[in-house]
């Protein structure tokens, strides 16, 4: 029974004696066969074929015995159980590293002779490295006869055709499988074209729904729009009265206290000057006390150093009286021993007279230098009396000078104190200075915008007002006109009966039947908008000709309102039907309107009164 561990195309080194090395693609197996007649045996089969060659056959079988000379041989450290694991371990490290340009491990098959036939050959596990190449494991492969290469043949067609049987099955089955499918898919797509067409239809009507309602909607929005719009144009004018009058008091603040930083900032400034003079003062002071205190250092530094010579010239002169007084102790020593001597030598007092006048000359002598001496240290003692009294004076004015320095010292501190708060505060004023002058700015920007605003608006009140004025000359020259074409009616009823005369019968057919039309025209660019409408024609007279009463007949003032900000609309007069008057817009400031009337086959052109 065989057990089938490894199969895997491998990349081997093939090197035979007397030719170059080659790189080969083989197929590695790996299998346990284990029979047990007559006695229980385990082997370990390692296979090498070519798929390309069906002939090349290279087999080794491993038994127990043959694998533990194998290992005592090369040095192995695995039983046999474990040896199938490590191997294929081995071949899988070699699979790993075979791509690369110097793999660690590689495959070697070694043969004696060039050709691969019927010669035994090694197959070798190799680790390279740049020092050595080491062989982990070397086996022994044999040629396969012809009858084992039958065997092998024989093995590898049964597997092909078992292969080919297995795969013909799942083809088979998966034919079935795949047309079983597609009917599937056929039905469900069927359902769902039909599914589809019904949604289409049902998305059409429902869109057709939808685009009436929303139209409708859409509608009723604008209208609403419309609304909001007027009612937001008069909340905007009622702010725009609101903000100007907040402006202007604004504006009437920020002037009162605009004059009153300025009365501050005057006030400052005169602070500054005095404050800045005071400061000079006390620097010019500063200075002077400065070259004082430095003089003063000067003086006692060299009062410091005739102290020190002084001293020096007392302790050499105390050291003479010391060597003086020594001497004098010495003298009078001697002197006390010869007084003794003297006494006891009474008896050779002639002898020694002589010897006693010499002592004596020579005590008067030094008697004299004592004197002498004595007067020196008293004229030395004075001049120390002198000089300890002149350093005690020069200690006093140090003192004084001292005390002086630190007032003096005291006071420019607290100078440089108050100067340094005065900077602050200076510092503080100026950067509510800058603040104000920010705010300032800011609010006159607001009042040029403000006065723009304001400029505008009374330009389009003088606009506006001017086109009243061109509109209310329009009206009453129409209503001249139609006062004396209603007055000649009457003088032609009166004179002919029934018959109207001549010049009126023209003029009131031409405002009957004709077109009137209005040019408010100026020097400006806008283009009017006409509104004209055709007066039907009549035979009636413009007034009864039996009234005895003449109304005056014009425009009713209701004609003239404004709507917004719209031009005047068409006027209609009470006499003349349909009479159709042309809207404008506003002319330039000093140019009158020109009025042009037109009627059927004539045009005269009036100037407005």
């Amino acid at each position: 029974m065989a057990e089938q561990l490894f199969r895997k195309g491998v990349s081997a080194v093939i090197s035979c004696a007397g030719c170059e090395e080659r790189r080969a693609d083989i197929r590695l197996t790996v299998e346990t066969c284990t029979s047990s007649s007559p006695i229980h045996k385990k082997e370990l089969t390692v296979r090498i074929t070519d798929d390309a060659d069906p002939l090349f056959l290279y087999s080794v079988a491993i038994g127990e015995e043959d694998f533990q000379s194998l290992k005592s041989q090369q040095g192995l450290l695995v039983d046999f159980s474990a040896f199938s694991q490590k191997f294929i371990d081995l071949l899988e490290q070699c699979i790993l590293e075979q791509g690369k340009q110097v793999p660690r491990f590689l495959i070697q098959l070694v043969t004696s002779s060039p050709a691969l036939d019927c010669m035994p050959a090694c197959l070798n596990v190799v680790e390279t490295n740049p020092f050595k190449h080491l062989t982990h494991l070397s086996l022994k492969l044999l040629a396969g006869s012809d009858s084992d290469v039958k065997k092998y043949l024989a093995i590898c067609i049964k597997n092909l055709k078992m292969e080919n049987s297995m795969l013909e099955d799942k083809l088979h089955r998966s034919e079935e499988g795949l047309s079983k499918r597609l009917t599937v898919t056929q039905q469900a797509l069927a359902e769902k074209s039909k599914e589809l067409d019904k949604l289409q239809n049902e998305w059409t009507s429902q869109t057709t729904s939808l685009t009436n309602r929303y139209s409708q909607e859409i509608t009723a929005e604008k209208e609403k729009v419309l609304r909001i719009q007027a009612q937001y144009q008069l909340q905007h004018e009622q702010q725009k009265k609101e903000m100007e009058a907040t402006c202007n008091r604004k504006v009437h603040h920020l002037e009162t206290r605009v004059s009153e930083f300025e009365t501050v900032n005057k006030d400052l400034t005169e602070k500054k000057y005095k404050s800045e003079s005071s400061i000079r003062e006390l620097k010019s002071k500063f200075a002077g006390l400065e070259e004082e205190y430095q003089r003063a250092k000067q003086e006692v530094l060299s009062l410091r150093r005739e102290n020190s010579t002084l001293d020096t010239e007392c302790h050499e002169k105390e050291k003479l009286l010391n060597q003086l007084r020594t001497r004098i102790a010495v003298l009078e020593q001697e002197v006390k021993d010869k007084e003794q001597v003297v006494i006891r030598s009474t008896d050779v007092c002639e002898s020694a007279q002589e010897h006693k006048k010499k002592l004596e000359e020579s005590l008067e002598m030094k008697q004299l230098q004592i004197g002498k001496f004595e007067t020196a240290v008293k004229s030395i003692s004075e001049e120390l009396l002198k000089a300890n009294e002149i350093i005690k004076k020069l200690q006093g004015e140090m003192k004084k000078l001292m005390e002086k320095m630190k007032l003096k010292n005291a006071v420019t501190l607290q100078q440089e104190k108050i100067l340094g708060e005065k900077e602050q505060t200076l510092q503080k004023e100026r950067l509510e200075l800058n603040n104000v002058k920010q705010a300032l700015q800011q609010k006159e920007e607001e009042v040029f915008k403000l006065q723009e605003q304001l400029d505008i608006t009374v330009q389009k009140l003088e606009e506006s007002k001017q086109l009243l004025k061109t509109n209310e000359n329009v009206i009453s020259w129409l209503n001249k006109q139609l006062n004396e074409n209603k007055i000649a009616s009457m003088h032609g009823a009166s004179g002919h009966s029934d018959m109207p005369c001549a010049g009126s019968a023209t003029n009131s057919a031409a405002l009957q039947n004709g077109l009137v039309r209005i040019n408010l025209s100026a020097n400006s660019t806008s283009t009017p908008l006409h509104e004209t409408r055709p007066c039907p024609p009549t035979s009636t007279p413009l007034v009864p000709p039996n009234s005895g009463h003449v109304e005056p007949t014009g425009l009713d003032m209701k004609y003239l309102k404004k709507d917004g900000n719209l031009p005047l609309r068409g006027l209609k007069p009470l006499s003349v039907a349909s009479t159709a008057l042309s809207r404008t817009m506003l002319p330039k400031q000093g140019t009158p309107p020109v009025i042009s009337a037109y009627f059927p086959g004539q045009q005269t052109r009036l100037p407005a009164s």
